[in-house]
Parts: C-alpha cells; sequence; structure tokens
C-alpha cells in the first residue's frame, strides 16, 4: 500500500511542479506582474517615488487624411513578385552605374569602393570572407 500511496503523490506532485507559476501558487506577497517597467522607485521605508524621467512619453504622428489601415489580414494575397537575388541587384543597381562610367571614361578598376565593394570584411559584425566562407 506503501508504494502506491509513493507512486501517486509522485505523479501528483511531479504534474503539480509542471503547471504554470502564477501568482494564485504563491506567497500572498508574491505578485508575478506582467512585465511593465518601474515608473519609479522603492524606497527603504517602502514608499513608492515616482520619478517624471523613467515615465515612458509616445509621440505619435497627426494621422489626419492617412488613407493607409494599421492592420494587414491574414487573408490579404501574396506578393507578386520574387524575391531578389544578388545577381539582380548588381545588374539593376550597380551595372549602370559601371556602364555610364565606361562610357564617360572615368571607369577605375582599382576604384571599386565607389560602386560599394568592400576589399576587406574588417570592423563588420558578421565578417564572410575567409572565416565564415563554406568550403
Amino acid at each position: 500500500m506503501g508504494l502506491l500511496t509513493a507512486l501517486a503523490r509522485g505523479l501528483v506532485r511531479g504534474a503539480d511542479r509542471m503547471s504554470p507559476f502564477t501568482s494564485k501558487r504563491g506567497p500572498r506577497s508574491h505578485n508575478k506582474g506582467r512585465g511593465a517597467k518601474k515608473l519609479g522607485v522603492l524606497t527603504a521605508g517602502r514608499k513608492f517615488i515616482l520619478l517624471r524621467e523613467m515615465v515612458p512619453q509616445f509621440i505619435v504622428p497627426n494621422l489626419e487624411g492617412f488613407k493607409l489601415k494599421p492592420y494587414v489580414s491574414y487573408r490579404a494575397p501574396e506578393g507578386s513578385e520574387a524575391p531578389m537575388t544578388a545577381k539582380q541587384l548588381f545588374s539593376e543597381v550597380v551595372a549602370p552605374r559601371i556602364e555610364k562610367d565606361v562610357k564617360d571614361g572615368t571607369f577605375e578598376p582599382g576604384n571599386l569602393e565607389k560602386y560599394g565593394f568592400e576589399p576587406t570584411q574588417e570592423g563588420k559584425l558578421f565578417q564572410l570572407f575567409p572565416k565564415n566562407y563554406v568550403r
């Protein structure tokens, strides 16, 4: 009989530990809250002092006459354009500038930084070559 009681208690206690911890499950002094930021400080005498500098101020532009709605329905159709590839981006942005400079006679192969080429990846958060280059 003791074995069955211990198994039942273990199952109940295990299930109890897996339930979400809410303010109802803790002591009376426990208040879990919802992640709101504090707007002041609590003194040693348990008195709350509101600080105006800590109160968030929302700056909202005037939206009179604004035609768009803030909500996009999940039933909206998918976008019709395919995602842009690196080749398309080069041919639409960089290639016309290079062609224009070749026609004008001002193209310099040693000065590719003018078109966005970066010879080194130093100072970048994610360095593409050679450390993170897939081999």
